[in-house]
């Protein structure tokens, strides 16, 4: 089988940026808006040395290679028929140079790399912890969405092992364990410096959080201006459409 044509239960969606691609499961998980804002959110330093947890499809290391001058992404992921898609993705676009995908656990990054070694790591980890909500039948779709195989503490924890000093750790989640996730981070000496809240209307409450933090950094976070999804009629702001790469039409 040609390995860039969608496997059976596959489909192969436009990324809207330098013509890139990614190969994606009709019913499984797939990425959605939070991954877009976080790769946007990242601002990663030219020649940087990069690791994203909790991978998924490799859709943040595709876009942080596509909008900045990185050295390298390595994506970390579990499950290996995701690891193989988000391989696939990757040699379709030609971006082997750039984007290593590596099938492993988040708990286990201290036997597998060296300590202080990344400038940067991201994250998409799961939200919702094990006792809230129901969780979902369909096993990838659960531990994307449920602290079942790793914990915000788990992130954190082996965010603060790969980072040097200095380094930022950028993470998008829910606000409302922004409490939770700011104790968490400096109990890692990972300081907030950065935090945004992403709102999908104006008149309601925020649906995601964006944080940047310092490993080793001084205590003063900066506040960004709210991130507005939608207008009122529905469709994009102008600043969701410029995160896109859009000229302002769907």
């Amino acid at each position: 089988m040609d390995q860039f044509a969608p496997e059976p239960g596959e489909r192969l969606d436009d990324l809207q940026i330098k013509g890139y691609r990614i190969f994606q499961k009709k019913e499984g998980f797939c990425f959605g808006m939070d991954a877009v804002l976080l790769s946007d959110y990242a601002r990663i330093r030219k020649n940087a040395e990069v690791m994203d947890l909790c991978s998924g499809t490799g859709i943040i290391p595709i876009l942080l290679e596509a909008k900045y001058p990185l050295k390298h992404v390595t994506g970390l992921e579990y499950q290996e028929e995701y690891v193989k898609m988000a391989r696939r993705s990757i040699a379709l676009n030609g971006q082997e140079e750039k984007i290593g995908m590596v099938c492993g656990d988040v708990k286990d990054v201290r036997e597998n790399y060296p300590q202080d070694s990344f400038d940067y790591v991201t994250c998409n980890p799961p939200y919702v912890t094990g006792d809230h909500g129901l969780t979902n039948p369909s096993f990838d779709l659960a531990i994307a969405r449920h602290e079942i195989l790793c914990s915000l503490e788990d992130v954190v924890s082996s965010s603060a092992w790969l980072l040097k000093a200095g380094g930022h750790m950028v993470m998008v989640h829910r606000p409302y364990r922004l409490a939770e996730i700011i104790s968490t981070l400096k109990e890692a000496r990972l300081e907030p410096k950065r935090m945004r809240l992403v709102y999908p209307y104006v008149d309601k409450e925020p649906n995601m959080v964006l944080i940047d933090a310092v490993k080793g950094g001084r205590q003063r976070i900066t506040v960004d201006p709210p991130l507005i999804v939608y207008k009122e009629d529905g469709s994009y702001t102008e600043e969701i459409y410029r995160i896109y790469g859009m000229d302002g039409n769907p």
